[in-house]
């Protein structure tokens, strides 16, 4: 696993089954925590989620500077997990960052990785048309996010009743197959 993009709705289990795949691998861990606490429900499932994790994982919390976090995690550690994208864009959006920039330095991150990394998201595109525009736009920034960021890694999953769906296979050493382009983000 060089990249890894496993995409999925609220407890489809895919962050049990980036994490599974990232475990996999040897040597030390980095887990980046996009997720803010705001309120005791919060703060009880990111507790959750650091108690489902061995000793093998160090924990860096990075609600915005997810590019530089990136970074600064593959100098010390040997395999990276992020959970999750949409936590992220949603902090940024909030924080009214600028959410092209943003993705560019994040696809740019995951391009320069030098240990294998795997990235956590929700599909949020699957359901109804949101009722108010923030939430629209939430959707909309979520999908080309998800475009984005599919098309910048080697292997993307999708997570349906915790079973994984192959959207784009990992290439064998030595292949040459070509990726189908990606669909336009704006």
């Amino acid at each position: 696993m060089k990249s890894l993009l496993v995409l999925g709705g609220a407890r489809s289990g895919k962050s049990r089954h980036a994490q599974g795949r990232v475990e996999a691998l040897p040597g030390s861990l980095a887990f980046i925590a996009t997720a803010q606490s705001f309120d005791a429900e919060m703060e009880a499932r990111i507790q959750k989620h650091r108690a489902d994790r061995s000793d093998r994982w160090h924990t860096i919390e990075a609600p915005f500077a997810l590019a530089d976090s990136i970074r600064a995690a593959a100098t010390d550690h040997d395999a990276i997990l992020v959970d999750c994208l949409t936590l992220w864009l949603s902090n940024c959006l909030l924080a009214d960052h600028d959410l092209d920039t943003a993705s560019e330095a994040l696809q740019a991150a995951i391009a320069a990785c030098p240990v294998p990394i795997a990235l956590v998201a929700n599909e949020v595109g699957l359901g109804i048309v949101p009722e108010n525009a923030l939430a629209r736009r939430f959707r909309d920034e979520a999908g080309r996010l998800n475009q984005a960021v599919a098309n910048a890694v080697e292997e993307a999953v999708f997570i349906a009743a915790g079973l994984p769906v192959t959207l784009k296979p990992a290439r064998k050493q030595g292949r040459a197959d070509a990726n189908p382009a990606p669909c336009s983000m704006r």
